[in-house]
């Protein structure tokens, strides 16, 4: 067996801004971004931007046009599952998964508690799947209101889901393979049946196909734990895909695509995250390699808040360095910025790259950056 990779922990910071494409070198498209990051995360909070908008803007630049993502969704060159845009061929690697349900979560060789939860109300509300099933069979496209919700027994949750019946059963549906979100319009889902929506592609066998989202993940991330914190929607590990790698100062061993060790200095940039992008969303991962001290304040009351209602990380190289407070103020015509706050002494060079990113912000929305005096 090989020795395990001996990294730095700015060593693993390089591999994980590469990954991420996050470096001088952009990415040449849409499609070709998607495939690299394998998904996009759907979120509608418009503060600044919707989170998929947000980070494909952080990779491409104020070329980027949100429309672009609109008509590949709608040409299905990529696919809404669950959530997360991906490519339309990534559906052969969630298929078997999906005829399968439920599935042991990777790393588990049993159902999970929850996971058995929800099978146990998705067969307690088989009438209401088999209703709306007919319904789409015979109508076509339709928005979640337009459904019919014959749900017997209601969904419980402490989340905000509690009650949300038919949405619930909906999201289940498309875990079994059953529905898919067809289009969204002014941000609401339309639903069809799932064989008119993903391409008709041979499904891998579900140890196949996870193996290979473990080694895409992994790609995507440049390193991670072997299994990282529970995540019910996209796992957060690599399972045994990449090398062995340990981190001086970090607890543990990590899995590495080897890629990303051979030698290539890394050509950073100045860049500004969106709160749930890859690279700080999983926030052990993010406090391990980077200690960075941050949490999305959308949930907090005002006056508990230190950075902001939606502040956006702000990457300069290999290091996450600040946070940005700016809304969108769309009426106003204005990017406007509430403030930045900068973690340690900032060079006037740093300073003069993060500015740069905030006009590029700016003129991607459309808008005039409103800037504090001394950063204007």
């Amino acid at each position: 067996m090989a020795a395990p990779h001996r990294l730095t922990a700015r060593d693993a910071r390089r591999v994980a801004v590469r990954a991420q494409l996050l470096t001088r070198a952009r990415p040449g498209d849409v499609v070709e971004t998607v495939r690299e990051l394998t998904h996009l995360q759907l979120d509608p909070v418009t503060a600044v931007a919707p989170a998929q908008h947000l980070v494909l803007w952080s990779r491409l630049g104020s070329a980027y046009d949100p429309g672009e993502l609109d008509r590949l969704l709608a040409e299905r060159t990529l696919v809404e599952i669950l959530g997360f845009v991906r490519p339309a061929e990534d559906v052969a690697l969630h298929a078997a998964q999906m005829a399968a349900w439920p599935v042991p979560a990777p790393g588990h060789e049993e159902l999970q508690g929850w996971q058995l939860v929800n099978a146990d109300w998705v067969a307690a509300n088989d009438r209401a799947r088999r209703d709306v099933l007919a319904h789409l069979a015979a109508r076509g496209p339709t928005p979640t209101g337009g459904l019919p919700d014959s749900t017997q027994v209601p969904w419980r949750s402490s989340g905000w889901t509690d009650a949300k019946n038919l949405g619930r059963l909906l999201d289940l549906m498309v875990a079994r393979g059953e529905v898919a979100v067809c289009a969204r319009e002014k941000g609401q889902r339309l639903w069809d049946l799932a064989e008119r929506v993903y391409p008709h592609l041979e499904p891998l066998p579900v140890q196949e196909a996870v193996a290979e989202q473990d080694r895409r993940r992994l790609a995507a991330m440049g390193i991670l734990r072997a299994r990282g914190p529970q995540c019910p929607t996209e796992p957060l590990g690599a399972g045994d895909q990449g090398e062995e790698a340990v981190i001086d100062g970090v607890r543990g061993t990590w899995r590495v695509d080897p890629r990303y060790l051979d030698g290539t200095p890394l050509e950073g940039r100045a860049a500004l995250l969106c709160p749930i992008d890859r690279l700080v969303f999983d926030r052990t991962r993010m406090g391990e390699l980077w200690d960075f001290d941050y949490v999305l304040e959308m949930y907090k009351p005002r006056a508990a808040r230190r950075w902001g209602y939606y502040a956006l990380p702000v990457l300069d190289g290999d290091r996450l360095v600040g946070k940005l407070d700016a809304t969108a103020d769309r009426k106003g015509g204005v990017l406007r910025v509430d403030a930045l706050h900068e973690d340690g002494v900032w060079s006037a060079a740093r300073r003069d790259r993060v500015v740069a990113e905030i006009e590029d912000l700016a003129l991607w929305l459309g808008l005039e950056a409103a800037l504090p005096a001394h950063l204007g």
